[in-house]
């Protein structure tokens, strides 16, 4: 008899398996990241075509596999169209989804990462929210959740405004982050920090990134 397990989880990374196979990479509540396959997936008719997509977040029953799981059932409670016609913000959720990736591991506990992954996506899907802000509270906030923010920078003058929303950032609940705005001279000085401690902490090369660079100059 096989056994099952049900995991509550956001898709970060797919790629395609064979001839119609997807192999994807799925943040979790319960078992930090992992893989799964999704038979064939890349066939039109197949239940899991529009199941295994990035961000489709929702529940997935799973069995385990020789090296990876197999996906056996996807209840998909929101699938994050709006990235189909906003390509800006789409290329911000495939960043986002890079850091998780970069950051995360398989058995860890994962669920703050999680819940910051997914209120990030929803913050870039609100129209009153700047890309630009949800981005560095993203990079800020990720830093914060993995144990190495340290606190506003020695090395930069910044306004009373910029170190109030840091300390906001690095010390609120997720569930709180996107909650206020800032003016642009603020917004500049969030990305300075953001920027900075990017690449101290981050030893990585995010494509994403440099495809959202590009676009906005």
């Amino acid at each position: 008899m096989q056994d099952f397990i049900l995991v509550t989880g956001i898709i970060i990374k797919q790629m395609p398996i064979g001839e119609s196979d997807r192999r994807v990479t799925i943040l979790t509540n319960s078992r930090g990241k992992i893989s799964a396959f999704a038979r064939g997936a890349r066939k039109p008719n197949s239940r899991f075509s529009g199941t295994t997509c990035p961000f489709c977040f929702g529940s997935f029953k799973l069995y385990e596999g020789r090296d990876a799981y197999n996906i056996a059932e996807a209840d998909i409670k929101n699938y994050f169209e709006e990235f189909r016609t906003d390509l800006d913000g789409s290329f911000y959720a495939a960043y986002f989804a890079e850091i998780a990736d970069y950051y995360c591991r398989e058995n860890n506990d994962e669920r703050e990462m999680m819940k910051l992954f997914y209120q990030s996506l929803r913050a870039l899907c609100a129209p009153s929210l700047n890309d630009r802000l949800v981005r560095y509270i993203y990079e800020l906030k990720s830093i914060a959740v993995n144990g190495e923010y340290p606190g506003a920078p020695d090395n930069m003058t910044l306004s009373g405004s910029a170190l109030y929303a840091l300390d906001f950032i690095a010390n609120s609940p997720i569930e709180s982050l996107y909650s206020f705005k800032v003016t642009d001279s603020v917004l500049d000085e969030l990305g300075n920090v953001a920027d900075m401690y990017r690449k101290r902490y981050m030893e990585h090369s995010f494509r994403s990134l440099d495809i959202l660079e590009g676009l906005n100059g």
